[in-house]
């Protein structure tokens, strides 16, 4: 019996791909739980519409992420924090997380959108003076580097 899964199934396939399972399996389990629907001729040019659909999708969000990448490439942005004293590389008495860099980085970036916390790949928070690389991921496939520099705060 042919099925077209809604969902993914384990084992068997995932979400909109079209199986083939013996007629007790679908009955018994696969279609009472909601999990597929029998792939008549009507579903299956629904679920090529949707495909399609998705792929359309998926390629102006690469092409907005790879936009977006370009306003933001070699982007710095600037903190001025206190810190112990001594050499260039002293240590923060606070740090510069990534919610700060995606803060700094919404007001003062001449950007025409807005970044997500999450979007800012920072493992640990900035917890030295220097220069410092940032990663922000603006989609799955594109990913830009942004230059976050720590200043002594004087005074």
């Amino acid at each position: 019996m042919k099925l077209i899964l809604k969902e993914d199934v384990q084992h068997l396939g995932e979400a909109g791909q079209v199986v083939t399972v013996k007629p007790g399996y679908a009955r018994n389990y696969l279609l009472p739980q909601g999990l597929a629907y029998e792939a008549s001729e009507a579903n299956l040019q629904k679920i090529e519409e949707e495909q399609r659909q998705a792929e359309e999708r998926a390629r102006r969000d690469y092409l907005e992420a790879r936009r977006r990448a370009s306003i933001l490439e070699g982007t710095t942005v600037s903190f001025r924090e206190r810190a112990a004293e001594g050499d260039e590389d002293a240590k923060l008495f606070g740090s510069v997380s990534a919610a700060d860099v995606t803060d700094r980085l919404n007001e003062e970036g001449e950007l025409d959108f807005q970044l997500e916390r999450k979007q800012v790949l920072l493992d640990d928070p900035i917890k030295n003076l220097g220069s410092h690389e940032v990663t922000v991921r603006l989609h799955e496939d594109v990913d830009v580097t942004v230059h976050v520099s720590v200043e002594r705060e004087e005074g």
